[in-house]
């Protein structure tokens, strides 16, 4: 990066740069299909933006993406912003009503949608229409007989692509609109807006994030200190794109340093994953927390602790070190043998699978950050990484404590930076709400840090719970000690009607096998009295004021995030 440093900190130069560096290198692909290079990435980019300019998008108008993870999705959202453009990439999980509202309230001027999603927003009625763009072909379609319309076009990929290209090109016309009186497009500067993220945050209101140009590409540069991917890595990628963390740290980082991006057309569940892994054999990948807990929960600590005697070995420290060790080396090769760096994000990670990721040699590290923030605010290397702690801040960014508690040193994670948003998307007020008087970012983390820098996440300002004596109770602490449990692979804590209340996801199938075939009455009464019993060791492991009073069986898995958070609001009241 020394060798060869950005112009400037927009995504154009991030662009050009590695086009010029790493033209023949593979760049984006889906699985198993050809990959796009970095000269076919750049070439293509440059066809679609004089496409849109050809059809009147030009400088700062909205251009949504409303798509699965896959190579054009990368395509589309370098083409929108390298020409001045904004890309505002939606989740595909976004009901369809929350998409259409995306699609009014960001004033899109262009959709580009696959096909799979069209059927979200075919109904629709905008004012005025925006532009309706086939992903998967780049082909324009008409929204009352799109459907029709993709089977007709849905073809052969970059050929077909190719061909499209060289009968764009021949286009001649500019719109004026979007021309300086030199004659030449305006590209992009650092402090142009080149996104608006709308968030899916766990308080159930969406809001449209707006980052710059600097935001994004001063969060991707930053992360180098902690992470070092280059043109020979190769990365999984099985998070969803319009999310910022697997935008910039999946896309916009291995785009920077030249390296491989592949992405699978389906859920990353273990039946789809595991031969992908195989296949691509990465050495990066990103990871929500609830990933890693899972294997940890299913695949690891049964077989560690399947018999009294393993489990008696499993509670000796030199012992179980030497389980995880052994667990660790398997588990490297089930993510393809090659894997030397594991980024997890998006949420705490629960410390017992943090013990067996260190204990194991697993190439991890643990970042915190907010879409707000681009979203990393601290981060870690494999070699640096601290138990139960989320980093260092980013060089250039500072972090501070709020309103900080004398006796614990918590306080609210207050933080100001190169990568903190330019606001909310038409929404002033609220952006003020998040804003200090000297412009620091409020994050809403309850945390700490210490003498050497690292933060600490206790949990969320709103989740603390008040205790009867004027105690702070932290939900996510106490959700810890349910893991011990066997049975529990999900758990909500929260204050309900002056009680301090659980909602448990059982293991079903370990119910099965626990309970064999019990008639309903007598099953229904097993389960309470299994719940009860982890009720009675949780409490036997927390503060008299942090005990639980009220424990509930949640016989459906909590709906979640894309970053697999649970959303904690609709459940609180329940």
């Amino acid at each position: 990066m020394s060798n060869h440093p950005l112009p400037s900190l927009t995504l154009r130069s991030v662009l050009e740069r590695s086009a010029a560096l790493f033209a023949d290198r593979p760049a984006l692909s889906s699985l198993n299909d050809t990959p796009l290079t970095y000269s076919d990435v750049y070439e293509s980019t440059q066809t679609i933006t004089h496409w849109l300019r050809e059809h009147g998008v030009g400088f700062g108008d909205k251009v949504v993406i409303l798509s699965e993870n896959c190579s054009h999705w990368g395509v589309v959202y370098f083409a929108v912003t390298c020409m001045g453009a904004v890309a505002v990439p939606i989740l595909t999980e976004f009901h369809s009503d929350a998409i259409c509202h995306i699609i009014r309230h960001s004033e899109a001027k262009a959709v580009f949608v696959s096909e799979k999603l069209l059927s979200k927003i075919e109904d629709a009625e905008f004012d005025p229409t925006p532009l309706f763009i086939n992903i998967e072909t780049f082909s324009p379609i008409a929204l009352e007989t799109a459907r029709d319309t993709i089977r007709e076009l849905k073809s052969a990929g970059l050929r077909e692509f190719r061909k499209w290209k060289e009968k764009a090109l021949a286009l001649g016309s500019q719109p004026t609109s979007a021309v300086l009186q030199d004659g030449k497009y305006r590209g992009p500067e650092e402090g142009d807006l080149a996104a608006i993220i709308y968030t899916s945050g766990t308080t159930g209101h969406s809001k449209g994030v707006m980052l710059s140009h600097k935001n994004i590409v001063s969060n991707a540069v930053g992360i180098e200190c902690y992470v070092d991917i280059n043109e020979n890595d190769r990365l999984l990628s099985i998070l969803p794109l319009p999310h910022t963390y697997e935008c910039t740290l999946g896309l916009v980082l291995p785009i920077l340093r030249g390296a491989q991006v592949v992405y699978i057309d389906k859920p990353p569940t273990a039946r789809v994953l595991l031969p992908a892994l195989g296949s691509v054999k990465p050495t990066a990948m990103l990871a929500v927390p609830l990933i890693m807990e899972k294997i940890f929960k299913t695949s690891v600590l049964p077989k560690l602790t399947a018999n009294p005697l393993l489990r008696f070995f499993y509670r000796i420290p030199l012992t179980r070190r030497f389980m995880h060790r052994a667990a660790g080396k398997k588990l490297l090769v089930t993510f393809g043998g090659q894997l030397r760096l594991m980024t997890i994000g998006g949420a705490p990670l629960a410390g017992d699978a943090e013990l067996f990721l260190r204990e194991a040699g697993f190439p991890y590290a643990i970042g915190y950050g907010l879409t707000e923030t681009s979203p990393l605010i601290s981060g870690s290397s494999t070699k640096n990484c601290q138990l139960y702690s989320a980093g260092t801040p980013l060089v250039g960014t500072q972090v501070r404590i709020a309103d900080k508690n004398p006796r614990t040193g918590e306080g609210e994670i207050q933080v100001i930076g190169p990568g903190v948003m330019q606001g909310y998307y038409k929404a002033p007020e609220i952006t003020a709400d998040v804003m200090t008087e000297d412009g620091w970012l409020r994050t809403g983390d309850l945390g700490t840090l210490d003498c050497k820098g690292y933060v600490t996440i206790r949990g969320r300002l709103k989740n603390v719970v008040i205790g009867p004596s004027g105690e702070n109770i932290y939900p996510e602490e106490i959700e810890s000690f349910f893991f011990a449990s066997p049975y529990v692979l999900e758990v909500l804590v929260y204050g309900y009607a002056g009680k301090l209340t659980a909602r448990v996801h059982l293991d079903t199938t370990k119910l099965d096998d626990l309970f064999g075939n019990l008639p309903a009455p007598e099953l229904a009464q097993k389960t309470c009295a299994l719940l009860e019993n982890i009720k009675d060791d949780v409490n036997g492991k927390v503060s008299n004021f942090s005990k639980i009073q009220r424990i509930i069986e949640q016989t459906e898995p909590f709906e979640k995030t894309p970053t697999q958070k649970i959303k904690r609001y609709l459940y609180v009241d329940s």
